[in-house]
């Protein structure tokens, strides 16, 4: 649709609508850090009015004044309209019974805010245009700046508005006429902005943000500056009320369900077009007492693990999402591919688990998230995707790598736009060999099928290959085959090479990492057990992350070749990526030639022999290669570099070529090397923290001292030196309290 473009200066003429009207639905999590081991007591309640209907369901300890308190709200304002739900969710962690702050941490910079209104993040969304305006005017006034509309454009020969570019007061520069006025010089270029734009939902998504300024905030002034006077005073009390009680809150709204066709397979999972309001989590008898118990007893020990639930129209547990802090913060580090695995809700666990996965700088499964579902519906996996989204700040992956069900693609499209969505090739092959039945028995189509998906150079060799593997065996008729083979650009590598993986699903052997639950969990593990399990298989994989970070540290590889790279990297990789990286230096050593064959100014095609096996030229093949001079660019056609995360032996030949005498940095990915130290507590910046704020002192406190837990666990010595610097603090400070109190 074609959209004119329009600016503005004016504020919203409109009243922004009420966010917590009747036909939302309202979800509130507190999540409190608890000294406390006192008993928790399970208060259900049901008040019906004439007009509103709701459930709270309170989790509270005996003693309100140790701040042991558990709250989770769902309220209804109207029972007979299920279009929308509001989620909202509230974490705390303070160890100070006597207050109810609750600190914000910006997911760009660590930094704890202490603030309302926390900072905008990609894919937040808003009910109306006015509501963003006015959120991003009371977030501008409590930091201490002003902001104006930059841009706006609107349909066509219409008036109503598509999108607009809110920014700070002080961006761009006076023109030259302006330049001549004796005004006050206010604008220093600064580039702090909130792009909008209204999405087919009819609410109005953040695209683009940005919140760094290049200038001093002088709240007093911005007082008067013209967004905030014109602030119209009810839209004000009504989005601070929250005010009284600092508190983030993300809201995340539940979007209907839509028909979605799937594969004509009866295996595919597809989505229910209605949404069944009396959907409910399929629970066995004490279950209920199991989750409750689990996230309680978490909660005590790791005061910012994080969990949400999801209630259906009846008040029943519908939908469970949990995830720790330091999956949350690993994220930050690792967060570039993204595994959705739903095993166990496709193969039909007893536990309906959906887990989110990462891969680490070993090459190890990290976890990033579990969820308990009770449906497959598009609206689930939308609540789902949405509130592990909002745990990560707003940041989405680059890849995400999911099964085929078609449901959770679409749900991935509405929720990260953005992202590059990829199937589980390891399932792909997997699916094949049991959909030709006796044929994938067959060693032969076993090296065919494997020819055919790994060793195509490019598209039409692919395709060719695929028709005549379907011919050769006989399987052209297969229906299931085919649609696979429709989908062939979300798994085939061929289709893939500028999608990045970093070792993920694309392996020249057909690996795909371990699941984090493999060996754990089984088809009859059920909900006490899986807990019971939970912490302990978490734990070991942080052991076994720790003991090879030891590892790669000590690690002084004997090296295969004589080129530089090898030593260059043998200093700088974890120990596991150095090896698979060894193994392309030592087979340059069959790259026989490098030929150039075409040259466009700078960028310059070579082709590059590589022989077989063994060296055997029978089986010789041609591998094209650009190379860049001015940007020390190379690309080769297999794609290594997206695919595994460092240079294949065809693009180290032209390097070497060409006398570059080291790997350029931006082939040396952060993500693999051994000195990336992963705190798995962001440091806050110390000029960002009001120490006169008790929750910014316990929020930067806490992550200063798990910084040295992380340190220190790496071996007895530095165990040692730690525990000996906790007790020398903590001496001092007990100094401090008793020279203070005399």
């Amino acid at each position: 649709m074609e959209e004119g473009l329009g600016t503005s200066e004016q504020l919203p003429e409109d009243e922004g609508s009420d966010n917590e009207s009747s036909s939302e639905e309202v979800f509130n999590i507190t999540c409190n850090g608890i000294e406390s081991d006192g008993d928790q007591v399970l208060n259900v309640e049901t008040n019906e009015l004439e007009t509103t209907a709701g459930q709270i369901l309170e989790f509270e300890s005996p003693e309100a004044e140790r701040n042991s308190e558990h709250v989770l709200n769902f309220e209804r304002s109207d029972p007979r309209d299920n279009n929308h739900q509001l989620l909202e969710f509230h974490s705390n962690g303070l160890e100070d019974p006597r207050c109810g702050d609750t600190t914000i941490i910006d997911g760009h910079t660590g930094s704890s805010l202490g603030k309302s209104y926390p900072p905008p993040v990609v894919c937040m969304e808003f009910e109306s245009y006015e509501d963003a305006y006015n959120y991003y005017n009371c977030y501008a006034k409590e930091l201490g700046f002003a902001i104006r509309v930059k841009s706006s454009w609107t349909k066509r020969n219409s008036k109503e508005k598509r999108g607009a570019v809110l920014c700070c007061n002080c961006e761009g520069f006076k023109t030259m006429k302006e330049a001549n006025s004796r005004r006050k010089e206010t604008r220093t270029g600064c580039l702090a902005m909130m792009r909008l734009r209204l999405v087919e939902s009819n609410r109005w998504r953040v695209d683009e943000v940005k919140l760094e300024h290049n200038h001093l905030f002088d709240p007093e002034r911005v007082q008067n500056s013209k967004s905030h006077k014109k602030m119209d005073a009810g839209v004000k009390r009504k989005l601070e009320a929250a005010v009284d009680v600092e508190v983030r809150t993300i809201k995340l709204y539940r979007t209907p369900a839509v028909e979605t066709p799937g594969y004509g397979s009866s295996d595919e999972r597809t989505a229910s077009s209605q949404i069944d309001g009396s959907t409910r989590l399929k629970l066995k008898e004490g279950d209920t007492q199991v989750i409750y118990n689990f996230f309680c007893r978490v909660q005590l020990t790791k005061p910012n693990f994080f969990y949400i639930m999801d209630l259906n129209d009846g008040g029943y547990l519908k939908n469970v999402f949990w995830i720790d802090s330091r999956s949350r913060t690993a994220y930050a580090y690792f967060g570039d591919v993204v595994v959705v695995d739903t095993t166990c809700l496709s193969k039909k666990y007893d536990i309906p688990l959906l887990a989110f996965f990462g891969l680490n700088h070993h090459k190890q499964t990290l976890l990033l998230g579990c969820s308990l579902l009770a449906d497959e519906s598009f609206e689930t996996y939308v609540w789902l995707l949405r509130a592990w989204l909002s745990c990560m700040s707003g940041r989405p992956p680059q890849t995400v790598i999911t099964d085929r069900c078609k449901t959770l693609q679409n749900a991935i499209s509405e929720v990260f736009p953005r992202a590059q969505h990829r199937l589980n090739l390891s399932i792909i092959l997997d699916s094949i060999v049991d959909t030709v039945g006796e044929v994938g028995e067959s060693e032969v189509f076993h090296e065919v099928l494997y020819n055919t998906v790994y060793r195509s150079l490019k598209v039409d060799e692919f395709e060719v290959a695929w028709e005549e593997m379907t011919q050769q065996f006989g399987c052209r008729g297969y229906g299931w085959l085919q649609s696979l083979y429709e989908d062939r650009e979300q798994w085939a590598p061929i289709y893939m090479k500028d999608t990045f993986l970093a070792g993920i699903s694309i392996d020249q052997c057909g690996e795909f990492m371990c699941r984090f639950f493999d060996g754990y969990v089984h088809k009859q593990t059920n909900l006490r057990e899986f807990f019971d399990i939970y912490d302990f298989v978490l734990q070991k994989m942080h052991q076994k992350e720790v003991r090879c970070d030891l590892e790669s540290r000590e690690f002084s590889p004997a090296l295969r070749t004589r080129c530089n790279y090898e030593l260059q990297l043998s200093k700088l990789y974890t120990k596991e990526i150095f090896l698979k990286f060894q193994d392309e230096m030592v087979l340059m050593s069959n790259c026989s030639g490098v030929a150039q064959i075409h040259a466009n100014g700078p960028i310059i095609t070579y082709i590059v022999e590589e022989r077989g096996v063994q060296g055997d030229t029978r089986d010789a093949r041609d591998f094209e290669v650009t190379y860049d001079k001015i940007g020390v660019e190379v690309r080769c056609m297999c794609s290594c570099f997206n695919f595994k995360g460092y240079l294949c032996r065809h693009a180290l030949s032209v390097l070497n070529y060409n006398g570059i005498e080291e790997i350029p940095n931006h082939y040396i990915l952060t993500r693999w090397r051994k000195d990336f130290k992963r705190l798995y507590a962001p440091e806050p910046g110390s000029s960002s923290i009001d120490i006169s704020n008790h929750v910014q002192r316990f929020d930067h406190l806490h992550r200063r001292a798990m910084q040295v837990v992380d340190e220190g666990m790496t071996s007895q010595d530095h165990y040692m030196v730690a525990w000996q610097a906790f007790k020398e603090s903590l001496n001092k400070i007990r100094l401090a309290a008793d020279k203070h109190v005399s």
